[in-house]
């Protein structure tokens, strides 16, 4: 697979402010001298500016990362940093731009190799720098003996200052190397009192904020999983001690990789930060023969001066903008019924084809069929691996339902897990061997079902075409791409031994190249990742799927912390919500429609319950709501997120407002969990507003105090702000407004 269809910069539209004092050519492989000291390069975006140079020894190394600096402003050469004692040699302490493990490193290197002839020492210098396009830089790092190179890759968006940093490890050896560790990038801030922040959860609680103070030492973030996972996701937002929501210095960053990965950020003995993300070197052996390449995935990071709040929106702009398959203009998700919770696996054409009739009265706008439609699939015991349809639950295939549904005006999805295969299937009986597993070991098996190795080429071929075969011969506008299950016995063993490693770049890497060639084949295909909720979710797989399943909990007290913490990372636009039954399967807590229903209008609306069993008037709110919902969605999903409360650390109460990007609307939520001793919701200052111009304020649901104004100016709604009537137990309220 080329770089092209691994990489995510063929979506990035971006500038870049280039400035040098000379750029020197690429020396002969074998040259010594130093070359390119005293070089700087800078670039420019947003408000950021990001400058690194070449050291006295001839090491590429960070100079500035931060706030904006003119453009008349001279930056001073990089100059190596000093050696606190002979523990802390000069090489530990200077921030180079990607390090190798070699001459005394101690602390965590960007790449790690092993020679043919054992040695392991390498050390990368400055060799050129070139501009392949208008909007990048590439600048090349060799070992100071060895044909090792490294090609860095720096993109920078002109509008957010987000940089997106990757390389390109090369072998011009002689003989095969092993690469026993490779990041993507590395960035360093100076001494300072910092505090990190990151996500992290189980199914059916992913997405918890958490934030503690930097140390020395190192804080490692990770999936050793195969896939992104639950535990941890990769990202990161690191922020001085005096940053807050809205206000102070931050810098953050996501890693685009679907497979195992590592983020470490480290504190060294000098006080120094740094952070260096990409594959995870667990269990990790990729061999380079002579003339291989190995490409890493895309480090994406920012800065923002305004808390947490600025660097969510920068990144959640741009990943509208840049990342995902239709930016820069990504369609609105359409309001979607999902037939799961009313059918399980007990799918009929007639159930189907009533459910539809349901949903359409709701005003939904594309039914989905889930689990159950093919093979022997009853239970979750058998069927999966074998992509035909069930003939005994749909006699004449799917196209009656399919019919159907688009007889009422809606759009048809459908729900697979192409990665996986049940023991009880003809597929896995006809090959045992395309399943992850070392021979002569157990397979362990989860949910009954084993992981498919995408890495071989026989196993991609088959997946790619039995769902183009799908799609091809059915009217179908969606898929919901499920994964069940982490990885176990992650063995090839149809390569040799030094290769059988590949797995963890290889599966990642077919698994991406299946859905872009589905993209440019079936355009007007939309594909959905889920993973049990959110264990598979990160800006590499948003690159070619359009939503993703934040969690399997839709309990909508559990939701509001849930879709707090996805927001830092992701836009709503992606975070699917959907409304389920009450009293919720998971914590048996019974709320409102009204209230279930605002909870998921804060992201792309789901109906996900039985409508057979809704009564009437509970048709009637969510029919409602879903008509409010259409015409302020664009605002709610693409629009600036200001979270005026959390509903993390025991919080009472919650309220969200977007804004949209010409400041024209605004959409007010708010939630009391419970209100006690007489005590109403705490007064909201608005915030995001044109403060010179007028807004006027529809209720959407819930009032205001009878001293509310009608129409007043974004100052009034800032400054003074809005009294919202709330009391009780999981009560809710959403509010618009317009400039007039």
């Amino acid at each position: 697979m080329n770089r092209r269809n691994l990489q995510i910069f063929p979506r990035l539209f971006l500038a870049l402010v280039f400035s040098v004092c000379a750029i020197a050519h690429a020396q002969p492989s074998g040259a010594a001298a130093l070359v390119g000291v005293g070089q700087v390069f800078r670039l420019d975006g947003g408000n950021v500016t990001y400058a690194m140079g070449v050291n006295e020894r001839g090491e590429l190394q960070q100079i500035y990362w931060g706030g904006r600096v003119g453009e008349g402003d001279s930056i001073a050469p990089a100059k190596a940093m000093r050696e606190a004692a002979s523990f802390d040699s000069s090489y530990n302490n200077t921030p180079e731009e990607y390090v190798g493990w070699g001459a005394g490193l101690f602390h965590e290197p960007a790449l790690k190799v092993t020679f043919a002839d054992g040695n392991r020492d390498l050390v990368l210098h400055y060799v050129s720098s070139s501009k392949p396009k208008d909007d990048s830089i590439d600048i090349v790092l060799k070992d100071i003996s060895r044909a090792v190179t490294v090609t860095l890759h720096y993109v920078m968006d002109k509008e957010s200052g987000i940089l997106a940093r990757s390389a390109t490890i090369e072998n011009g050896e002689s003989k095969p190397i092993m690469i026993e560790q490779a990041a993507a990038a590395a960035f360093a801030l100076p001494p300072a009192h910092y505090t990190l922040s990151y996500l992290s959860g189980r199914w059916g609680g992913e997405w918890t904020l958490n934030q503690e103070t930097i140390h020395q030492g190192q804080r490692v973030l990770e999936s050793r999983r195969g896939s992104t996972g639950h535990q941890l996701n990769p990202w990161f937002a690191i922020g001085k001690d005096d940053a807050d929501e809205e206000h102070g210095e931050m810098w953050f960053g996501s890693l685009a990789w679907s497979g195992s990965w590592r983020i470490t950020i480290e504190q060294d003995t000098l006080d120094s930060v740094r952070v260096t993300g990409g594959f995870n070197p667990f269990d990790f052996g990729y061999p380079l023969k002579p003339g291989e390449k190995l490409e890493s995935p895309i480090f994406y990071a920012g800065y923002s001066k305004h808390g947490m709040g600025g660097a969510s929106r920068l990144l959640n702009h741009f990943t509208l903008t840049h990342v995902l398959p239709q930016a820069p203009n990504p369609k609105l998700r359409p309001v979607i019924y999902n037939s799961w919770e009313a059918t399980e696996m007990n799918v009929t054409e007639a159930g189907q084809e009533a459910l539809a009739e349901k949903a359409k009265a709701l005003g939904i706008d594309r039914f989905v069929m889930d689990d159950g439609w093919f093979g022997q699939r009853k239970t979750d015991h058998a069927g999966l691996g074998d992509w035909y349809v069930n003939k005994e639950k749909f006699p004449n295939g799917l196209k009656p339902l399919i019919d159907k549904v688009h007889s009422l005006g809606m759009d048809f999805g459908l729900w697979v897990e192409p990665e996986m295969v049940n023991p009880d299937s003809d597929l896995y009986r006809k090959h045992p061997e395309w399943v992850l597993n070392f021979p002569g070991r157990p397979r362990n098996e989860q949910r009954t079902q084993l992981v498919l190795n995408l890495a071989r080429q026989d196993v991609r071929e088959y997946v790619f075409g039995f769902l183009d075969k799908l799609l091809t011969e059915n009217q179908i506008a969606f898929l919901k791409w499920d994964y069940n299950r982490n990885w176990s016995e992650p063995g090839w063993d149809q390569v040799p031994p030094n290769e059988q490693k590949k797995v963890y770049v290889e599966f990642t890497r077919n698994l991406y190249s299946i859905l872009a060639e589905l993209r440019a084949k079936h355009p007007g295909v939309e594909i959905e990742s889920c993973s049990g909720g959110g264990g598979r979710v990160d800006l590499g797989i948003l690159h070619y799927t359009d939503e993703v399943w934040p969690s399997d909990n839709t309990d909508p007290l559990d939701r509001l912390t849930i879709q707090d913490g996805f927001t830092r990372a992701y836009p709503a636009q992606v975070m699917m919500a959907w409304v389920t039954d009450s009293p919720h399967w998971l914590n048996a807590r019974s709320t409102s429609m009204a209230y279930r229903m605002l909870v998921s209008m804060q992201g792309s609306l789901g109906i996900g319950g039985n409508l057979n069993k809704w009564s009437d008037e509970d048709l009637a709110i969510a029919k409602r709501l879903i008509a409010a919902y259409h015409p302020v969605q664009k605002t709610i999903t693409q629009g600036d997120l200001y979270r005026l409360i959390s509903p993390t650390n025991g919080s009472e109460f919650s309220a969200t407002e977007t804004v949209s990007s010409d400041k024209s609307q605004a959409v007010l939520f708010a939630f009391a969990h419970s209100t006690r001793e007489e005590r109403g919701f705490p007064r909201l200052q608005l915030l995001g507003l044109d403060p010179s111009a007028n807004y006027a304020l529809t209720s959407i649901e819930g009032k205001a105090t009878g001293d509310t104004p009608k129409e007043a100016s974004g100052a009034w709604w800032m400054n003074h702000g809005i009294d919202i009537m709330l009391r009780g137990d999981f009560q809710a309220a959403a509010f618009l407004l317009d400039k007039k």
